[in-house]
């Protein structure tokens, strides 16, 4: 066993020591991306009550930004022109869902809403029911 262990030990500890000097590849758009939709998932939760929703989204909405200020910041992203950048920044209040409710001072759940020409009206109105 211990010769074994003796094998193994020096292999383990290379593979180790290589992982860690291998770059990371962090996408900071994609994890804004990710924030965002467990976030608006949040929003639609109709399982939790209103003041776990509230806590998740006070929650949420501080991390959000975080990630929002990152991908502004993003160096990266000024030379990429991949679609995904592009249409990030083409639809800056959806993206940026943060930032762009502030900016009009309506809840992010009213901005993302009107984003999609939902009126809080309108979805208060609706009914729910089998199409």
């Amino acid at each position: 066993m211990k010769q074994a262990l003796k094998k193994v030990l020096p292999m383990v500890a290379f593979l180790t020591a290589c992982a860690a000097t291998a770059p990371v590849q962090a996408d900071t758009l994609a994890n804004m991306e990710r924030e965002r939709a467990l976030l608006i998932e949040t929003m639609l939760d109709g399982e939790i009550s209103p003041a776990e929703r509230h806590l998740r989204l006070e929650r949420g909405q501080r991390r959000l930004l975080d990630l929002e200020r990152m991908v502004l910041r993003d160096d990266k992203l000024v030379g990429r022109n991949t679609p995904k950048v592009r249409q990030a920044f083409a639809n800056y209040d959806l993206t940026f869902l943060v930032h762009a409710s502030v900016e009009k001072n309506r809840s992010m759940a009213d901005t993302w809403l009107g984003q999609l020409g939902i009126s809080t009206q309108n979805l208060m109105s609706a009914k729910q029911g089998r199409r």
